[in-house]
């Protein structure tokens, strides 16, 4: 079982203003990002309204189709100190897996990498969709073991260890013990 209080919900009103402020940046009506993103129209209304209860897959879908970042769904001002300690932060849960991403640092402007703190249980891996063209990802693993990688040629990783891998093909990320816990970093150009 997760250590990460499961009671925690997604922060939807900063993500509820974002993602219309960025559907509207991007010139696309309700309909028409809801299609790129492969979701109900009323889903999209639900989640810009703040009533939604956004899964990982779903928000990486809004992000691919939005042509952003996934941090910019969560980001807010950030003093230039910042403390984040384990089990707090903007977490998002998977739809599909026992796998909660918190958004540690969000790439400030000219900046190209976001930070997450990961927590897998085992069970069905995390499956993720290519992201924006160019995007890698980097993982490093604190505790426990898990298979992580391109969909194709995932690797096992243990503690300690580090993979990098391109994020614009299918890849994933497996629990291979309870407790897995891992730093990712997420760079796009």
């Amino acid at each position: 079982m997760s250590d990460v209080d499961p009671t925690l919900k997604p922060p939807l009103a900063v993500i509820a203003a974002s993602l219309r402020a960025e559907r509207v940046r991007a010139g696309l009506s309700l309909t028409e990002a809801a299609r790129r993103a492969g979701l109900a129209k009323s889903t999209l209304s639900q989640l810009e309204s703040g009533t939604g209860n956004p899964s990982l897959e779903t928000l990486w879908a809004l992000c691919v189709a939005l042509e952003i970042p996934f941090s910019r769904l969560l980001a807010v001002s950030r003093p230039p100190v910042q403390v984040i300690r384990a089990g707090e932060g903007p977490a998002i849960g998977s739809a599909q897996s026992d796998y909660r991403a918190t958004l540690l640092a969000a790439s400030p402007p000219g900046a190209r990498r976001d930070v997450y703190s990961i927590a897998a249980e085992p069970g069905p891996q995390r499956s993720s969709a290519p992201h924006m063209p160019g995007v890698v990802e980097h993982v490093v693993i604190g505790a426990g073991r898990a298979l992580v990688g391109t969909a194709d040629e995932p690797v096992e990783l243990h503690p300690g260890d580090y993979i990098s891998y391109p994020a614009d093909v299918p890849h994933v990320f497996r629990a291979l013990e309870p407790g897995t816990r891992a730093v990712l970093v997420s760079e796009h150009s």
